[in-house]
């Protein structure tokens, strides 16, 4: 199976309108278009019945203290964890293309709604709802695509990962609210084929020139 992209190439730097948040020369970071990229696959494996694609960064620091701090800097060192931005299921068989801002136009505060989505499809819970939890203006349950918006002061590029997978049943089997996690175990022993393209994306000034071309 083959996943591509017409919004950035695989290995290359991700454009800011599929970004969360942006630079910004006073702020630091400013909310940016945040629409979801397009995707198109083929060479889908005889007995598909749906598809899933999960977008995660598997760069995000595994302690919080120095993020997004002044005057501090967020280890190449230190552990890091992933972080979900996209997790949609139930995609049908027949389908070929994501196209670019189809499901996520804009950043909303407290999130989007879900599970249930368009055409008999499912959408998990991304971790920005973990992430804004403690957060009185965002905290909310935020289902689909939100896309990138990495520390400013990270001392590395993000990637983020999309990953198609053919599964041999219709519907995930997996009630109620979900997120990552959840849906990868759920495809456990149903997966025939998988494809991803992996894109970069930093909000680091001092890094954002090294991600051109």
């Amino acid at each position: 199976m083959k996943l591509t992209s017409l919004s950035f190439v695989d290995e290359g730097v991700i454009p800011e309108e599929f970004a969360f948040g942006k630079i910004d020369a006073q702020h630091h970071v400013t909310l940016s278009e945040n629409l979801n990229p397009q995707f198109s696959w083929d060479d889908v494996p005889a007995g598909t019945q749906s598809f899933a694609l999960i977008c995660h960064d598997p760069d995000v620091p595994s302690v919080g203290d120095d993020v997004n701090q002044e005057d501090r800097n967020v280890s190449a060192d230190l552990p890091r964890v992933d972080f979900f931005h996209w997790v949609l299921v139930d995609l049908p068989a027949n389908q070929r293309e994501i196209s670019e801002g189809e499901w996520s136009t804009g950043v909303l505060p407290r999130g989007k709604g879900g599970p249930s989505a368009p055409n008999d499809t499912r959408q998990g819970l991304n971790s920005y709802t973990d992430w804004f939890a403690h957060d009185n203006d965002m905290r909310g349950e935020y289902f689909g695509y939100d896309g990138p918006c990495p520390p400013w002061n990270d001392s590395i590029v993000h990637r983020y990962v999309f990953t198609l997978y053919a599964l041999d049943v219709a519907k995930l089997p997996i009630e109620g609210t979900f997120g990552g996690p959840e849906a990868f175990s759920a495809m456990q022993n149903h997966v025939l084929a998988q494809a991803s393209i992996t894109g970069i994306y930093t909000l680091n000034p001092d890094l954002a020139p090294r991600q051109v071309g």
